[in-house]
């Protein structure tokens, strides 16, 4: 078999009953974590643009907007992955070749579900694969080192997770993945230099054409099934060659993602939480800094700290701002807290914060890039005027895989996110409805989605 369908076979017998007992636990988490950033989006200036777009376009409405109304089941699972994204508040995967966010995945695997009237159970499972797939990937393929972006591993993801769900057969689960694969292999300058609204939308989109590939594997469209080892396909024109035995893998994956505690690009956690911790400790103010320093791993420093992807200290808008680590820290520290309200444009350009952010020296620390990525490391000095310095240095962050984040942690980030948007009882409903998802159908879900206000 070639790769495509050695991995459809795996995606065909994938099943809630092959899950670990922590693992389904793992899912409804990661879920009620994603609905919350979801939810949270909504009323931002980017996402009404998408709403409009999608309104004046429309299409059959088989699937639940989150927010109200429906339309075509690609275009939710657009949508619905965009709201997810957007905060950059969504969980993350450190691979050994690049980091991803596989919560991306959920707006088409949902879409795709709805539409054939899944379980939760079968919804679950759908997920885990979706996560699986992309994350190991993510281990396997050096796809981003080479200039490719995160959808590119998304989309075999999304393909994969949103066939399981139809209940096609490892036959046109290949075809979903080959079509998939071959038309998804967006480019990395999408998260560098001055980053734009599409760092927030582009894995929505490959995941949007994965939906639409599945649903084509449906209706009988074939697609290039040697799109992994074929000439002119991944491994020759992408990633180079790699190796992964999907005879051998689970749907556990899930279990070494990571939910971010802070609103902020996932190689910013750990600093965060130290500066936090120790302006809380020694009760200083940020006026009373006179300079940070921060030391990070490899691939921190090369996405957030101004090494490989671009110089961060030049900071105009809420992209570039959460993918800053002299921002993230300044912010912070003036404020106490990073949420959706410091990326305000009028908190973006205060005087303040950008004074503050221009002290935050950040540093390439070789030893804490050794223990990358079991670890997620980093060192922070902060320097007052008056002479006195603090030191925190973390290994990981409440919500990293070696500190998992408690369900009424994430419970209070839901509220959090979305009490602007749905009254207590919806927001307690949904809740329930991801504790118990392996109890109900994914219409009772998607039917509260729809009932959450648009801001």
């Amino acid at each position: 078999m070639t790769m495509a369908e050695q991995l459809a076979a795996f995606a065909a017998g994938a099943s809630y009953d092959r899950m670990s007992e922590v693992a389904r636990g793992q899912v409804k988490l990661l879920l009620f974590d994603a609905l919350g950033c979801a939810i949270g989006s909504l009323g931002a200036e980017p996402i009404g643009y998408l709403r409009t777009h999608t309104e004046e376009f429309g299409g059959a409405g088989l699937a639940t907007l989150i927010g109200g109304g429906k339309t075509a089941p690609d275009r939710a699972a657009f949508y619905n992955t965009c709201l997810i994204r957007y905060l950059d508040f969504n969980d993350s995967y450190m691979g050994k070749t690049g980091t991803v966010h596989p919560s991306d995945n959920t707006g088409a695997v949902l879409a795709a579900a709805e539409y054939a009237g899944a379980s939760g159970r079968d919804f679950i499972a759908a997920l885990a694969l979706a996560y699986q797939v992309q994350c190991r990937l993510s281990d396997a393929a050096r796809s981003e080192s080479r200039g490719f972006d995160q959808g590119t591993h998304g989309a075999y993801g999304s393909a994969a997770g949103a066939a399981r769900a139809l209940g096609l057969d490892a036959k046109r689960i290949a075809n979903a993945l080959a079509i998939a694969g071959a038309s998804n292999n967006p480019l990395f300058v999408t998260r560098t230099g001055q980053i734009s609204h599409w760092k927030g939308f582009a894995m929505a989109a490959a995941g949007m054409s994965a939906a639409h590939a599945a649903f084509l594997a449906m209706r009988g469209v074939t697609g290039p099934v040697t799109v992994f080892e074929g000439t002119g396909g991944m491994m020759e024109a992408v990633s180079g060659p790699f190796e992964i035995d999907w005879t051998k893998e689970n749907l556990e994956k899930v279990l070494g993602c990571a939910i971010k505690k802070y609103n902020a690009g996932v190689h910013a956690q750990t600093a965060l939480e130290a500066a936090l911790e120790l302006r809380e400790a020694n009760g200083f103010r940020g006026e009373e800094i006179e300079g940070v320093e921060v030391g990070l791993y490899e691939r921190a420093y090369n996405i957030m700290g101004g090494g490989k992807y671009g110089e961060k200290h030049d900071i105009r808008n809420k992209e570039t701002a959460d993918h800053s680590l002299p921002y993230v820290i300044a912010a912070a520290l003036l404020d106490g807290q990073l949420m959706p309200a410091q990326y305000a444009q009028a908190r973006i350009v205060a005087p303040d914060v950008q004074a503050l952010l221009k002290k935050v020296k950040v540093a390439l620390a070789d030893d804490l890039t050794k223990r990358y990525p079991a670890h997620s490391s980093a060192r922070v000095k902060v320097t007052l005027k008056d002479g006195r310095s603090f030191l925190g240095d973390h290994e990981d962050y409440e919500g990293f895989h070696t500190r998992p984040m408690r369900w009424e942690t994430v419970a209070r980030k839901f509220e959090a996110l979305a009490s602007p948007h749905a009254p207590a009882s919806l927001r307690k409903e949904i809740e329930d409805a991801c504790a118990r998802l392996d109890a109900i159908r994914v219409s009772d879900l998607t039917a509260l989605l729809g009932r959450v206000g648009r801001g």
